[in-house]
């Protein structure tokens, strides 16, 4: 499609983002308000449910939050589906780990209390967003967080279970909620455990687990307790590691709420350590936030104790039921599919990953010169085990369409 394209008699297409499995992500002018935004053209056989498709974009429409990327409008031009998003002046959050390497705890805690702010607001509207990442994960040049691709990942997805037609699985190995990898549908606290996993990246410069293989990554998701990221970088602050641990909880039931999680990060507040204490690793600047006031949380009383027996008592018949789902996946389709997140770092020590302060140019930092949606870093890809990722081909570091 050429770039002077006027899609549906009201959008100027003018440069092309990127483009995946999904569809194609384009710069548009909106010649009826006069802004720019994002226009993602979907594929045909990505939308055979035209129905289901305008319900979904309108469920996305109606998140109105600073955290979430906004769904202006949808349609359908020569019978091809599109969605009109925000453009989003920044990069994704793959973009600024992979320049960064580990964040400073308060900068990782600021930013994952906006994801989470922006999931309640999803929750309480009934919607799931099914592939929490890094890479759609939008920060504008303000340090804004906003979460990309709500009602995208929706509508490709079955509401009964995590499986494609093909076997597929929907979600990305690395952040994906035990539940899922077992075949059952997702939940509210499927969300909150792939937010669990990105605060972990970010703080300790890996994801919770990692293997040879997708399915080695998800079988680890079931049956496998996460090393405490205080382990890995003793300067983060233990209760802060405890509570990833338990947005990691196996049992979704065990997971705090993410309005919960949004409340309780937003009142931490640490003092990054000397720099003279650490040589490897140069904080960022802290990230103003609420006066440091942790709320109670009755849903987090139960004993670490008890969860390690209820796992081990679980770790078999978790065992067997991801075998019989990798057959499924296997049979479908391969895991191995590409992501645009940042691969793990080559070295298992996290702390020996230089850290950028937020104020320092990186390297190669982000070009912000004109207002794009983050495409993901041009590192080496992750396992995952599905390819929909609109930043494969992207423009530069600009940044990713929205809506992937």
């Amino acid at each position: 499609m050429g770039a002077q394209v006027l899609l549906a008699d009201r959008y100027q297409l003018q440069e092309l983002l990127g483009h995946g499995a999904m569809g194609e992500v384009w710069r548009a002018a909106d010649e009826v308000l006069g802004r720019l935004v994002a226009v993602k053209l979907v594929r045909a056989e990505e939308t055979t449910d035209t129905e289901r498709f305008r319900m979904e974009a309108q469920t996305a429409g109606r998140l109105n939050h600073p955290n979430v990327v906004s769904v202006y409008d949808f349609g359908s031009h020569h019978d091809q589906l599109y969605l009109v998003m925000e453009l989003v002046d920044g990069w994704s959050l793959a973009q600024e780990r992979s320049m960064r390497g580990v964040l400073d705890p308060q900068e990782a805690v600021s930013i994952a209390a906006q994801m989470a702010a922006g999931l309640s607001t999803a929750h309480r509207q009934g919607v799931i967003h099914r592939d929490i990442k890094p890479a759609n994960v939008m920060i504008s040049t303000e340090r804004t967080v906003k979460i990309t691709d709500f009602g995208i990942a929706r509508f490709t997805d079955d509401a009964s279970s995590t499986l494609t037609a093909t076997g597929k699985i929907l979600g990305t190995a690395d952040y994906l909620a035990p539940e899922r990898a077992l075949g059952r549908p997702a939940l509210p606290a499927s969300d909150v455990y792939s937010l669990g996993c990105v605060l972990y990246e970010l703080l300790t410069g890996r994801p919770p687990f990692r293997g040879a293989t997708s399915l080695a990554v998800v079988q680890q998701h079931v049956d496998a307790a996460a090393t405490p990221p205080a382990q890995l970088r003793p300067e983060i602050p233990e209760p802060l590691s405890e509570y990833v641990l338990q947005l990691l909880a196996k049992d979704p039931g065990r997971r705090p709420a993410t309005e919960h999680a949004a409340d309780w990060l937003n009142t931490q507040q640490w003092t990054p350590p000397p720099a003279e204490n650490d040589a490897a690793f140069i904080p960022a600047p802290p990230i103003p936030s609420s006066p440091p006031s942790p709320p109670a949380d009755t849903r987090m009383s139960h004993s670490r104790p008890r969860d390690r027996r209820r796992l081990a008592s679980k770790a078999a018949l978790g065992g067997a039921a991801v075998a019989l789902f990798a057959g499924a996946a296997v049979i479908g389709a391969s895991l191995n599919s590409g992501d645009d997140s940042p691969s793990p770092p080559a070295s298992p020590t996290p702390a020996t990953v230089r850290s950028v302060p937020a104020g320092e140019a990186p390297t190669s930092p982000p070009t912000t010169a004109s207002p794009t949606t983050a495409i993901p870093s041009p590192a080496p890809p992750s396992p995952e085990t599905r390819g929909d990722d609109e930043d494969r081909k992207g423009k530069g570091k600009h940044g990713k369409g929205s809506g992937d």
